[in-house]
């Protein structure tokens, strides 16, 4: 055991992290505005944890000057968010604005530079307009690329002289992944051909946005969003580290790739064809997402992946799945979020940043989502009704610390973003597992309560300086 003190640098970020459709909640949502997740919600409502869902969520749309204020309170400097697509527009073809939900976003931007916090904003976190799904097969369809950059058209012009952050997307291997290749989500399909050219439409409409973003000379930048999984092999074996190569082949590479070098793994285009998966590309599309690639990336990290060589022979009559190459792998003996079910890990940070370091050319790059969801927190109150959230403040300080070692070993890392700032709705847990630095009560009208956690991450901010004891298995 030794005790380790950092200095966290003045400008490094000590953000958090949300998105729209899980705070925001219905307040003011007009009739044909359902985003796929309101959809899901609608079709599905019985897979989501005693039935909470994004239609009430957090209420920040109406509650955003308060949270705004504790957000001050809780030391963030930056908050990263996203503009509900399915909600910015009445229109989708014809680009019509809701100026409701507009003003909303121009009050908001206004009331976080009052309080002295950085807006980062995301244009898509799940939130691709139900209708569009329905006519015309969501990513997987050309002309939503198109739609998705006339809506972006939109919000540049509305508050790129405001905000300079700006992402593409949040995790967008996500939703294709559960409802395209593994069938685990509304509405079930399990179509690999589907998932790879939603993959191709989501980067290539990255590349899209940010050609129109240096074309139209606004200041600032634009990145996207990514959740590689820090993939380990089971042992050094050949057959254990081939198969963690293939994992991080079609889950990370995928769009780590094109985002930062600008082409897809040509590895990943042959094993496509090999196993004759379809996705319609062209020269053209392939020569934009080599010319457009992001100004920086956040990585969102939780836990790591273990995978193992396969140990059962492929059926001939199942369609391609990436599992044909691999196994799930559970190392023995593991440090276990038991309310979650992930393995905690936080040498993934460092390992992730010198992996951008050694391999992409060291970008920009921050943690834009960490953090430990906990089932029934109310058991952790004390006499006053604080949530005694220790094992986040150690969790968070772990993580942390693996994030400014990096960064002394040579990392382009700017920042650590907490997620989440609230408790907030997740897809099928809901509330069920809490993530926040706020607790948000839904037995009283969405009351909120600052957790012991805000008051630390406060005085981190304050004080610029983390200490913590290193259990040296860990560090």
């Amino acid at each position: 055991m030794s005790i380790k003190i950092l200095r966290i640098p003045d400008n490094f970020i000590l953000g958090a992290a949300a998105s729209a459709w899980q705070t925001e909640g219905w307040s003011g949502k007009k009739p044909g505005q359902d985003s796929y997740l309101d959809a899901w919600y609608q079709n599905d409502r019985h897979v989501w944890h005693n039935g909470y869902g994004p239609a009430g969520a957090t209420d920040f749309i109406n509650r955003y000057k308060e949270d705004v204020a504790l957000m001050k309170a809780a030391g963030l400097t930056h908050y990263r968010t996203s503009i509900n697509w399915s909600r910015f527009l009445t229109d989708y073809e014809n680009v019509v604005v809701d100026e409701e939900y507009a003003q909303y976003y121009d009050n908001l931007i206004d009331e976080m530079q009052r309080q002295g916090i950085e807006l980062m904003l995301c244009l898509e976190h799940y939130e691709l307009p139900a209708v569009l799904l329905e006519q015309y097969g969501g990513w997987g369809s050309k002309k939503v690329v198109e739609l998705y950059v006339r809506y972006a058209e939109q919000v540049f012009a509305r508050y790129a002289h405001k905000v300079t952050r700006w992402f593409t997307f949040n995790e967008p291997i996500v939703v294709q992944t559960r409802v395209y290749l593994d069938a685990l989500r509304w509405p079930y399909e399990q179509n690999t051909h589907k998932w790879m050219q939603w993959n191709h439409h989501k980067n290539l409409a990255t590349a899209k946005v940010v050609k129109l973003f240096r074309d139209k000379g606004y200041t600032g930048t634009v990145g996207t969003i990514l959740n590689p999984e820090v993939t380990y092999p089971r042992s050094s074996a050949p057959h254990d580290v081939k198969a963690a190569q293939m994992y991080d082949l079609f889950y990370n590479r995928v769009f780590l790739d094109p985002a930062i070098k600008g082409e897809y793994p040509a590895e990943l285009i042959a094993l496509l064809q090999q196993h004759e998966v379809q996705w319609d590309y062209t020269a053209e599309e392939l020569k934009l997402i080599a010319q457009y690639r992001v100004d920086e990336v956040g990585i969102n990290l939780y836990y790591p992946h273990r995978v193992k060589a396969p140990s059962r022979a492929w059926h001939p009559d199942t369609p391609f799945h990436p599992a044909y190459y691999y196994d799930h792998f559970e190392l023995p003996g593991r440090r276990m979020n038991k309310s979650r079910g992930w393995e905690i890990q936080p040498q993934i940070i460092y390992d992730m940043a010198m992996r951008i370091k050694n391999e992409y050319g060291n970008v920009p790059w921050f943690v834009a989502e960490s953090g430990m969801g906990i089932e029934n927190e109310a058991q952790f109150k004390n006499a006053e009704g604080e949530i005694q959230d220790d094992y986040r403040i150690a969790f968070i300080a772990e993580h942390l610390y693996q994030t400014l070692r990096a960064r002394e070993d040579g990392a382009n890392c700017h920042g650590y973003m907490l997620w989440a700032f609230t408790d907030n709705v997740s897809p099928m847990n809901a509330f069920k597992n809490r993530y926040g630095l706020i607790e948000i009560d839904l037995d009283n009208q969405r009351q909120r309560r600052m957790k012991k956690s805000a008051g630390w991450y406060r005085q981190l901010r304050d004080s610029r300086q983390l200490t913590l004891t290193i259990d040296d298995e860990w560090k």
